[in-house]
């Protein structure tokens, strides 16, 4: 048996120490915050929960093969609900265009903006396949050698990565509002539509074939399942447990060295902790020949975000044009986002996502009342913003806009609210610049380009989470576990049996 320490307890962290534990690996995970979550950590206010970070759940099928590898089913811990429509996009007029999975659905959408753009979608439509074929063959494998990279530079050419994702959608469509509605995914990520190569464009296959879900409970119910997973599987959690230093010597990490001081060995160490933040916080600078901190600092890191968790105690349900996934752009687009990539300061105008999550499950409030969240894309900490003094008049800004256009009287019915801004990203979740999603994806940011999931300075240490391949985004993050898993391979004296057989004891449902 081999003792594997995982930094982080996010999808990725939670992902790989599920996988490790499952091939007969002893793990121990250490949390810097008080429960699991990373990313997706929950905040229960007043009978309200508000889920922190990521709502939208794709490819279902990647946590389906973490429980059946464990001996398990995903859904004796937690049950997804599909969401239709997967998105409700409004422009700057407030009004909307409604996308989900039905292509003849989607047509007779376009057809109320641009029925000229019927025939052009359904050709983007059509490339996505091929482009989703491609990029998903390249999802779960590392790319640690150049010659990986080489290798499928031919197709990447072949397919125009080389575009934008906005781009490569204007192709096909020329309406500007619907070219936004069909660009706006690398966002979800930590992209500019602008630069994000057009690989990008995946999503619209990946969401169409297999459709947009929730979790009832809210995505900490997959966070509470993982812990009910790893706890059956043996894995030792430690929360409120933060790791000071990856301790190493040559080319190995031998274990850490905690915040109190005290030490965990270990024949490999796995971090889900930002990878940026992993390099030049916890790992002397002498010790990293490859990954020195100009290289580190010299990538381009994705925006931040400000997010406002709110509950009212007036329902909107039944008298709003709100759905559950809302996307309320702005009249300016290109601008905008070139300000907020550019690191320049606070934008007096901004693009919104809004979470409605009790419009499909009215357990996440007290009865009578809604939950929200409200998120605005921001630059990161590069930007010359104070958000000391300009945190509490941003919030006012959209609070005022959501209550003008979208939620009548909703300030005079607030009854529990939280907001977090950059600080919070960089303080709390440890994020170098304060970026939400870490290193942008942008085409030479992608792949080989992209950290290493493997270091190339120490023979086991390993990366998971946003900042390394595949990248950002629920199934990358859980996509990059699996890569993990394959790179440190089972314990030396295990078969492969050991993966996947396990005593019947051991076989708990619920």
């Amino acid at each position: 048996m081999s003792d594997v320490i995982v930094i982080g307890s996010g999808f990725g962290g939670l992902s790989v120490a599920a996988r490790m534990a499952a091939r007969g690996h002893k793990v121990t995970l250490f949390e810097k915050r008080n429960k699991l979550g990373g990313r997706a950590y929950t905040y229960e206010m007043d009978g309200f929960t508000f889920d922190g970070g990521p709502t939208v759940i794709t490819a279902p099928w990647l946590f389906d093969e973490i429980w059946e590898l464990a001996g398990r089913k995903r859904e004796d811990y937690f049950k997804l609900m599909p969401i239709d429509p997967f998105y409700r996009i409004f422009d700057h007029h407030g009004r909307g265009f409604d996308y989900n999975g039905d292509h003849e659905f989607i047509l007779s959408e376009i057809d109320k903006w641009n029925p000229a753009d019927k025939e052009g979608y359904t050709r983007f439509i059509e490339t996505t396949k091929e482009i989703f074929e491609t990029g998903m063959a390249l999802i779960d494998k590392p790319f640690l050698h150049v010659t990986d990279m080489l290798k499928v530079a031919p197709d990447l050419v072949r397919l125009e990565s080389y575009r934008s994702v906005y781009g490569y959608v204007s192709k096909f469509v020329k309406d500007e509002f619907l070219r936004r509605c069909f660009s706006f995914h690398p966002l979800l990520i930590g992209g500019n539509p602008f630069n994000a190569a057009s690989l990008y464009v995946l999503i619209h296959y990946l969401e169409r074939e297999w459709g947009i879900h929730y979790a009832y409970g809210g995505t900490g119910a997959i966070i509470n399942a993982y812990e009910r997973l790893l706890t059956e599987l043996g894995v030792t959690i430690h929360t409120n447990a933060e790791v000071d230093e990856i301790l190493v010597q040559g080319r190995k990490a031998t274990g850490v060295r905690m915040a109190d001081g005290t030490v965990h060995k270990a024949d490999a160490v796995v971090s889900n902790a930002d990878v940026a933040w992993t390099y030049l916080n916890m790992i002397p600078e002498q010790a990293r020949r490859f990954n020195s901190d100009s290289r580190i600092k010299g990538k381009k890191y994705s925006m931040s975000l400000f997010v406002i968790y709110f509950g009212t105690k007036r329902q909107y349900r039944n008298d709003s044009k709100l759905a559950h996934h809302n996307i309320i752009l702005s009249e300016r687009y290109k601008e905008l986002l070139t300000e907020i990539f550019g690191s320049k300061g606070l934008p007096e105008d901004f693009s919104l996502y809004l979470h409605m999550p009790t419009l499909s499950d009215p357990s996440l409030a007290p009865e009578g009342c809604e939950s929200f969240y409200v998120l605005s894309p921001v630059p990161h900490l590069g930007a010359d913003i104070d958000w000391t003094t300009q945190a509490k008049p941003y919030r006012d800004a959209i609070m005022n806009f959501l209550e003008e256009n979208y939620l009548p009287d909703l300030q005079a019915n607030i009854v529990a609210e939280h907001y977090i801004d950059p600080l919070h990203f960089e303080g709390d979740l440890n994020s170098y610049l304060g970026s939400a999603f870490s290193v942008q994806p942008t085409l030479t940011q992608s792949a080989w380009f992209r950290p290493h999931n493997r270091s190339e300075d120490f023979d086991n240490l390993y990366f998971v989470g946003a900042g390394t391949h595949p990248g950002a985004g629920v199934p990358g993050v859980i996509s990059s576990a699996k890569i993990v898993d394959e790179l440190i391979g089972a314990p030396k004296e295990a078969t492969q049996a050991t993966r996947v057989e396990r005593p019947a004891a051991e076989q708990v449902t619920a």
